[in-house]
C-alpha cells in the first residue's frame, strides 16, 4: 500500500503541475504510467512501492520547461523537493532521481536500477493511437511552420524509428508485457503501408479533409468568448488538412480577430 501522506501530497501538489505539459505528457499519461509501474512492481520482491509511485508521478514533470532535456530537469526537481525528504532517505532520493533520469527510451544505456527499469517499461505505449496523437500535438506545438504533409511524414518516420523492428524503443521493455508486444505488432502492420498510416493518422487526430472549413471553424470558435486568439488560430490549423503553414493560416485569420 502507498503511504497515505505521500499519496495525498503527490495528488494535491505534484500532479497539478502536469496541466502545464502538452496533452501527450499530461495527467492522463502520468496516471497511465503510475498504474503500469505499480503493476510491474508487484513482480519484484522487497520493492519500495512508495518510491515506485513517486518516480512515476514525477517522471515527466519538467517536460513543459524543456522537452528535449525533460528527464534531467524532472530528476533535479525531485531532488529539490524537501517535502519528499520527510519520507525518504538521501539514498532513496538518489535512486529515484536516477530512475527518472534513466526512463527515456532514447537513452543508449539501461536504467541503473530496477526502479528505472520499472518506470521506463511503464512509460512505453500500448495503444497504437497514442503515438499518433502525441507525434501530432508535439509537432504542431514545436514546429508551427511545418505543413500538415511534413508533420505526417515526420511522425511516420519517428514512429518507425522508435517502435519499428529495429527501433530504439522496441527492446526497451524490461518486463514481459503482452500489451506491449501487441502494440509493436500493430505498429509494424500500420506502418507497412504509408496511405493506411495517413488515413488512421487523420482519423485519430480528427483532421478535416479540406481547407475550406477555415471560416466555418473560426466562426464556430468565435462563439466561445473566452478563447484566446492564439489558441483559436492553432485550433483552426490543426483541424485543417492543408499544405498551408501555421503562419499562412495566421495571416488569413488575423483580419478577422
Amino acid at each position: 500500500m502507498i503511504n497515505d501522506k505521500i499519496k495525498n501530497y503527490i495528488e494535491k501538489e505534484i500532479l497539478k503541475e502536469y496541466e502545464k505539459n502538452d496533452s501527450g505528457h499530461g495527467i492522463d499519461h502520468i496516471e497511465y504510467v503510475i498504474k503500469r509501474s505499480l503493476k510491474f512492481a508487484k513482480e519484484i520482491e522487497d520493492i519500495n512501492i512508495d518510491m515506485v509511485y513517486v518516480i512515476a508521478a514525477y517522471h515527466d514533470i519538467g517536460h513543459h520547461i524543456d522537452h528535449k532535456n525533460h528527464e534531467k530537469i524532472s530528476s533535479e526537481m525531485l531532488l529539490e523537493d524537501d517535502k519528499l525528504r520527510e519520507f525518504f532517505t538521501d539514498e532513496d532520493m538518489k535512486i529515484m532521481s536516477e530512475a527518472i533520469y534513466d526512463h527515456r527510451s532514447s537513452l543508449e544505456y539501461e536504467p541503473r536500477s530496477i526502479y528505472g527499469k520499472i518506470v521506463s517499461s511503464a512509460d512505453r505505449n500500448t495503444n497504437i493511437d497514442d503515438p499518433l496523437r502525441r507525434t501530432y500535438t508535439y509537432r504542431v506545438l514545436h514546429n508551427p511552420s511545418d505543413t500538415l504533409e511534413e508533420i505526417v511524414d515526420e511522425s511516420y518516420r519517428h514512429i518507425i524509428d522508435k517502435f519499428g523492428s529495429s527501433g530504439y524503443a522496441s527492446d526497451k521493455m524490461y518486463f514481459k508485457d503482452e500489451e506491449y508486444d501487441k502494440f509493436l505488432r500493430d505498429v509494424e502492420e500500420l506502418t507497412s503501408d504509408k496511405e493506411t498510416f495517413k488515413k488512421r493518422y487523420y482519423e485519430v487526430n480528427n483532421i478535416y479533409d479540406t481547407d475550406n472549413n477555415m471560416i466555418f471553424l473560426y466562426n464556430e470558435l468565435k462563439k466561445n468568448k473566452d478563447i484566446d486568439s492564439k489558441d483559436l488560430i492553432n485550433y483552426v490549423y490543426i483541424k485543417l488538412l492543408t499544405d498551408k503553414t501555421y503562419e499562412e493560416i495566421e495571416r488569413k485569420l488575423k483580419d478577422m480577430i
